[in-house]
């Protein structure tokens, strides 16, 4: 991309937004960032400006995005919760998209999800489908990146199984462990997307790693690295789904949903694409074999001062 044009990043303090800011920052572009998160310690300083996302004023979200070349949007939230939800995500996106036009800011590279179907039982991946038809629809130009998993420094799954096996005389399994994933390290995910900010060109890409997994061996895996081998228990996903409950209440941590337990274990993380991303979880792995898993990731305190999680 040529020139130090304006970009924007939605949730730049968070984990995929900082990695596409950082990215941005050493092309020499300038960055601000829409977020909730305005009191959150700003990682870049001076470098990147902090603009409320205003969604209740979408005239003063435009003002905000005047003069952007790019949005990079990564906006979402993991779960339902009693004040904030999928619905209210996907119509906060809704103003977003419109506030982008009014601006005029030329494209936006949309984080999503692998496998995302308006028709699916599962609310996440029901409303990823309908903000991508969104974005599809707003006459933008676009390109829309479909992760499964994210490994890498400051990620939760891996470095959350890894601490299991530290910190627990056994695993529990949802089922038998024989369902797919297709992890992809943050910062190759975070070049993907800066790849694409200056195309022009509407696309679609399976951001998926090259390791596919099957979860029972991903777990062994992971045990052989860190030298914490364990007895893998197959569980039925309603008692493993209780087990992780009692363990998120000791920690005050949401450890996983019954959403996505049925995600993994219907495949929904995996594709029959080829890998956009470069990096193997099992080299980053061994390369952190000695800090992964040593302390416990809370998923809940990047949602602190912050309505979404940013993805």
């Amino acid at each position: 991309m040529a020139g130090p044009e304006l970009q924007a990043v939605t949730g730049a303090f968070g984990y995929s937004g900082k990695c596409i800011t950082q990215r941005l920052l050493d092309a020499g572009h300038r960055v601000i960032t829409l977020t909730n998160s305005l009191h959150r310690p700003n990682p870049f300083g001076t470098q990147v400006t902090a603009c409320p996302f205003n969604f209740e004023h979408p005239e003063e979200l435009t003002e905000s995005l005047r003069g952007v070349s790019v949005l990079y949007n990564t906006y979402w939230t993991r779960f339902n919760r009693k004040t904030f939800g999928f619905a209210d995500a996907f119509r906060n996106t809704s103003i977003l998209l419109q506030a982008a036009k009014a601006a005029g800011v030329r494209r936006v590279v949309h984080i999503s999800i692998t496998n995302p179907d308006e028709r699916s039982p599962l609310p996440y991946f029901h409303y990823k489908a309908k903000t991508e038809n969104l974005l599809v629809e707003s006459g933008l130009s676009y390109a829309i990146l479909r992760p499964a998993i994210l490994f890498g420094k400051e990620d939760i799954l891996i470095n959350n199984i890894a601490w299991t096996l530290r910190k627990a005389p056994i695993f529990l399994m949802f089922g038998n462990g024989q369902y797919r994933l297709q992890p992809i390290h943050v910062d190759d995910l975070a070049a993907l997307a800066v790849e694409q900010g200056p195309q022009r060109e509407n696309t679609t890409v399976d951001a998926i790693g090259p390791e596919t997994f099957v979860y029972r061996e991903l777990v062994q895996s992971i045990a052989a690295i860190i030298g914490k081998r364990k007895p893998i228990i197959s569980v039925p996903p309603a008692l493993g789904y209780m087990a992780t409950s009692l363990v998120g209440k000791v920690l005050r941590d949401i450890v996983t949903t019954r959403e996505e337990i049925q995600s993994l274990m219907t495949n929904l993380l995996c594709v029959n694409s080829p890998p956009a991303g470069t990096t193997r979880l099992t080299d980053w792995a061994k390369a952190h074999a000695n800090s992964l898993g040593r302390e416990y990731a809370r998923s809940l305190t990047r949602r602190r001062n912050q309505q979404p999680d940013p993805a």
